[in-house]
């Protein structure tokens, strides 16, 4: 058998295509509208999206980049590594004995690593407990990170006492401490020791390690400024700065940043914007790199390992089965960035402690994306890609900006002190709210195809994590974690309290007439609990005020086409008020015949890109 090497031209007989060609068409049915506004898009950090990216647009500086080689943009290895990054969960639980079963079933199902809450609502701080929890895990093969805030050095103690009294060589050792004491700070507000104290430890627990290269000491974490709003770049820049201050730190102990870096792991969110994610971790490398070379320890970067956890602020409490999608879009973002290794949160995370059905489907997500998709087979696959360089160029850029910024400022610890962090995450995080408030951002299952009625999810809430009993050394405003879709869980919940609420949609016409309107109407008040009672239409007026008095509702909604609200939206309104509708609302807008509907009876007119949170929250005050 031979292969053909013959190269087919399959556009050969078709003249060739030009931009300008391509803009006339898009101009011609775009009908006079503006280009920028309808087809170009802007990240929360003002980043331009294009809809077209050509061969023009190629970055000269990513022609000849290579995976391996500095800035290590395209990663840190010529060839990724088995199947590509490991796959980690993360346990949040205060029965060793329960965690230990909870860890021995995710290891048999396929996970890697194992990634534990210490201290507050997790596992005790003691030996006993650690022994417990960690009995008959590989601790030779299986990596533990821990998560312990500002018990990173008494967590680390006991972790290290386990593998002393397993046997563990030191070089056999691997896991990491997650000493981030400026995220702690960021985190929870204050600290019970002054930083600098915490620090020192970080740096002690760094030279005790020496002999263990694969045990990482401290966590540069962006997450932190992430699940407080934070954008791509501002995520980055929060790590950077983190990660020189640590490095600064070692190097004042002694450890110049050749032996630092290796100890040192950075955590970032994957997000549900798929090619975000895999911009932002292309970026990171090379940010990470450019401290590095700065440091005298350019190579050294490529030691730094990836940690990426899909967002916690895109999970949602209401028909949770839709965090599945999420977290599988955020996986396949990290895994398609080159992540390390990866944590899918369990869609039930947002609810409380998830079950053994929620944690196997977190595994399978990865295993799925790893074993059946090969998504890490190959090294940097957006590589190339004009789209893809060009984000990763600008958050690149942007990130920096921002770090110097912060570093200008004295660096993040003064800049947490000062407010300034807090402030501008802050902002970022109001214009997304407003974005997703007004439905420019759709969520589904939370302002975009909401689900009314019991989801059949239902999960153990999360017990109430331990207060710090010591008083704070140092004391910041902290960041302050929220999720994307808590102003209509808001709206749920009160909703719920209430006992629901019910609108009658007079759709008027025939299906084709009414359904577009019908079928918004009916999502749009959902989002905020408010069942709507549907049909498939009626004819006459008279139909439509018979099936309301029949209904049981006190209030109603037009919906149709602008063409038949023209001649019936009217009459309608005035006969649902004589049949003793209490509030009468009308989709779409009212245009020139705004007075003239209100007259009519129409009280409030519902339609895209009004402030819905807003909105619904005056219709259940109405409705009450």
């Amino acid at each position: 058998m031979t292969t053909s090497t013959t190269e087919l031209h399959l556009a050969e007989d078709f003249p060739a295509a030009s931009t300008e060609q391509w803009r006339g068409l898009v101009d011609k049915a775009l009908k006079g509208a503006d280009f920028e506004k309808r087809l170009v898009t802007r990240t929360a950090d003002g980043i331009k999206i294009n809809p077209l990216y050509t061969r023009g647009d190629a970055l000269q500086s990513t022609v000849n980049a290579l995976p391996g080689s500095a800035p290590f943009t395209r990663g840190t290895r010529p060839v990724r590594d088995g199947l590509g990054w490991d796959i980690r969960t993360f346990h949040i639980e205060a029965d060793p004995k329960a965690l230990n079963a909870e860890i021995l079933e995710d290891l048999v199902g396929g996970v890697t690593s194992i990634g534990l809450q210490v201290g507050g609502n997790g596992l005790p701080l003691s030996k006993e407990a650690f022994a417990i929890a960690l009995n008959e895990v590989l601790l030779d093969v299986c990596p533990i990170v821990l998560v312990a805030q500002e018990n990173f050095f008494d967590a680390a103690l006991a972790l290290s006492a386990e593998w002393d009294a397993r046997g563990i060589k030191a070089a056999d050792r691997q896991g990491s401490f997650g000493a981030d004491p400026l995220g702690t700070l960021a985190m929870t507000g204050r600290l019970s020791e002054p930083v600098e104290t915490a620090l020192a430890r970080a740096v002690a627990l760094m030279n005790a390690t020496e002999a263990s290269p694969r045990v990482q000491v401290m966590t540069a974490d962006g997450v932190v400024a992430h699940v407080a709003g934070a954008s791509e770049a501002q995520e980055l820049a929060f790590m950077l700065s983190a990660l020189v201050a640590y490095l600064r730190a070692a190097e004042q102990g002694g450890i110049p940043p050749t032996k630092a870096l290796p100890k040192i792991n950075v955590a970032l969110a994957a997000d549900i914007d798929e090619f975000a994610t895999i911009a932002k971790l292309r970026a990171a490398r090379r940010l990470i790199w450019r401290v590095a070379d700065a440091s005298g320890a350019g190579d050294a970067a490529s030691a730094v390992q990836l940690n990426c956890p899909t967002s916690y602020r895109i999970m949602a409490k209401r028909d949770p089965w839709t965090n599945i999608l999420r977290t599988t879009i955020a996986c396949a973002g990290a895994a398609l960035g080159g992540a390390d290794a990866i944590v899918v949160l369990p869609f039930t995370f947002a609810l409380g402690k998830p079950d053994a059905f929620a944690r196997r489907v977190a595994r399978n997500i990865q295993i799925v994306c790893q074993e059946e998709s090969n998504l890490g087979r190959v090294n940097d696959p957006a590589g190339g890609s004009w789209y893809v360089e060009n984000l990763t160029e600008d958050i690149a850029k942007k990130a920096w900006e921002i770090f110097q910024d912060i570093e200008a400022r004295g660096g993040l610890l003064a800049s947490l002190q000062s407010g300034y962090i807090q402030e501008t995450i802050a902002a970022t995080a109001e214009a997304r709210a407003k974005s997703i408030a007004t439905v420019r951002q759709e969520l589904t299952g939370v302002n975009a195809f909401p689900l009314l009625g019991d989801d059949g999810v239902h999960a153990e809430p999360w017990s109430a994590p331990s207060q710090p009993t010591a008083k704070a050394a140092i004391e910041v405003a902290p960041l302050k974690p929220h999720r994307l879709g808590e102003a209509f869980e808001a709206l749920r919940d009160a909703a719920d309290a209430h006992g629901g609420y019910k609108v009658f949609l007079a759709s008027m016409g025939e299906i084709v007439d009414h359904n577009v309107r019908t079928t918004w109407t009916k999502n749009y008040l959902a989002a905020g609990g408010i069942s709507a009672l549907v049909s498939d239409g009626y004819k006459t007026p008279e139909d439509a005020v018979e099936a309301f008095r029949k209904s049981g509702a006190d209030a109603a909604c037009i919906c149709s086409s602008d063409a038949v609200n023209a001649t019936l939206a009217e009459t309608v309104a005035k006969a649902l008020k004589a049949a003793g509708a209490k509030f009468v609302l009308m989709a779409g807008r009212p245009g020139e015949k705004e007075s003239a509907l209100k007259s009519a009876g129409v009280d409030q007119f519902l339609f895209a890109g009004a402030d819905a949170v807003a909105t619904l929250k005056g219709l259940q005050q109405k409705l009450a």
